[in-house]
C-alpha cells in the first residue's frame, strides 16, 4: 500500500467530537470539554486569516473551541493537523498551485516554533512568506 500524501492526510474528514477530559494535561484541566477536530476544520480557519495578519496557535485553539462549544482544543491534535496542513499546502505549491490558492499556514506557524523545525521542506519558504507579509 502506497504511503498517503500530505494532501490525502489533510482531506480525511472524520467527524469532530467534543470530549470531557478526566485529568489535566498540557494547558487543559480535568473536566474541560476539549474539541477533537479534523484537518479540514483547521484548514478552513487558516484560510480565513487575512493577508498580513497572524494568529497564534493558542488563539486558534481557543477560537475553534468556542465555535464548536468546547472549552479548548487539543494541543497535540492541533500540532499534528497544523503540520499536515503546512505540508499539504507546500505539496500543492510544488505541484503548481499559486500561493493565493494554497492554505496560508505561515500566518499561524512561527519560525521559532518546534513545528517549524519539523517541516520536511525546512523553514526558508516559511521565512520568505512571513517576511513578504511582514509577520
Amino acid at each position: 500500500m502506497a504511503k498517503k500524501t500530505w494532501m490525502q492526510k489533510r482531506d480525511i474528514h472524520k467527524p469532530l467530537k467534543v470530549v470531557v477530559v478526566d485529568k489535566d494535561y498540557a494547558d487543559i484541566h480535568a473536566g474541560e470539554r476539549v474539541l477533537i477536530a479534523n484537518p479540514g476544520i483547521y484548514d478552513n480557519y487558516i484560510r480565513q486569516i487575512p493577508k498580513g495578519k497572524e494568529v497564534n496557535v493558542k488563539d486558534l485553539r481557543k477560537d475553534l473551541a468556542l465555535t464548536y462549544h468546547a472549552d479548548n482544543s487539543c494541543p497535540l491534535v492541533t500540532g499534528i493537523f497544523l503540520r499536515i496542513i503546512a505540508e499539504a499546502a507546500y505539496e500543492e505549491w510544488q505541484n503548481g498551485k499559486s500561493l493565493n490558492a494554497i492554505t496560508p499556514f505561515w500566518r499561524v506557524i512561527c519560525l521559532d516554533s518546534p513545528l517549524a523545525k519539523k517541516l520536511s521542506f525546512g523553514t526558508e519558504f516559511l521565512k520568505e512568506r512571513r517576511q513578504k507579509e511582514k509577520l
